[in-house]
């Protein structure tokens, strides 16, 4: 599978450090669900989310325990160990994003796995497995940087397939936007960090293992992320919900916020 990041994919997880970790933790449980698909022959669609979640889960929980046992781990596939709220790093894993897309065989899914750091997202990456690649927070320098937008063309949102929000529809129509139907949250979010898509707008629920990776490496190629309001992404907080989000060129982001903040209605002053 195809990594950016300047590590040797062949050498050990801790060449490189932690972005370097979090590309082979990514890597690995993504190779875990292409093969877990592959062989589940006769699985209903249920069943195989259920193997996917279950396989990718084990894997980065054991890779964690083996190469960053000191480390707190908060996960969507696993018991919340709220020991981690007074932990200095924390890993923000998603074994796999986008479960529909994945059991009906489609690429859009994705693993997602962040490091938080005293406060920061410090390192991450996002897997694509079955399109063999593999986005992190290092720069690979190979790899050109997104086309520039054709003045006056259309905003291209990226946008879910199957339960987009309406707070999505409203801010298309009103922008004149395109909408771009796609998988998982992690697809949506590193299609804006390739180019193929200029922002990824969500409202309508998420965790933070939904964005935490996703956020890390878009803001390591210099977008911008935030939540729809404008207000900063925390994150290992009590409660993980963090339920909506937006990632975006920078010379988007004023024009996005604005038509959000114009369509959400501002609360009633109490008499």
């Amino acid at each position: 599978m195809r990594t950016e990041t300047d590590a040797d994919p062949g050498s050990a997880p801790g060449v490189g450090g932690d972005p370097a970790l979090a590309a082979h933790l990514a890597r690995l449980a993504g190779e875990v669900l292409i093969a877990r698909r592959r062989d589940a022959v006769g699985l209903g669609a249920r069943e195989l989310r259920d193997l996917g979640d279950t396989a990718a889960q084990a894997v980065l929980a054991a890779e964690l325990a083996r190469l960053a046992p000191g480390d707190a781990v908060l996960s969507e596939e696993a018991v919340d160990d709220l020991a981690r709220l007074v932990a200095r790093r924390v890993w923000i894993i998603d074994p796999l994003d986008g479960t529909r897309e994945y059991s009906e065989g489609r690429d859009d899914f994705a693993v997602h796995v962040a490091l938080w750091q005293d406060g920061e997202l410090v390192a991450g990456a996002v897997a694509m497995p079955a399109r063999d690649q593999v986005l992190t927070t290092v720069l690979d320098p190979a790899r050109p940087a997104p086309a520039r937008r054709t003045a006056g063309a259309p905003v291209r949102l990226a946008v879910s397939r199957s339960r987009a929000p309406q707070l999505v529809h409203d801010v298309a129509e009103r922008l004149g936007a395109e909408l771009v139907p796609m998988g998982s949250a992690g697809v949506k979010a590193m299609a804006v960090v390739t180019g193929e898509v200029d922002a990824y707008l969500h409202a309508g629920g998420q965790y933070e293992w939904d964005s935490a990776a996703p956020v890390a490496v878009a803001r390591a190629h210099g977008l911008h992320t935030s939540r729809v309001d404008g207000s900063a992404l925390r994150y290992n907080r009590p409660d993980p919900s963090l339920p909506d989000l937006l990632v975006c060129r920078p010379e988007l982001a004023d024009l996005l916020l604005r038509a959000v903040a114009d369509l959400t209605p501002t609360p009633r002053e109490e008499a």
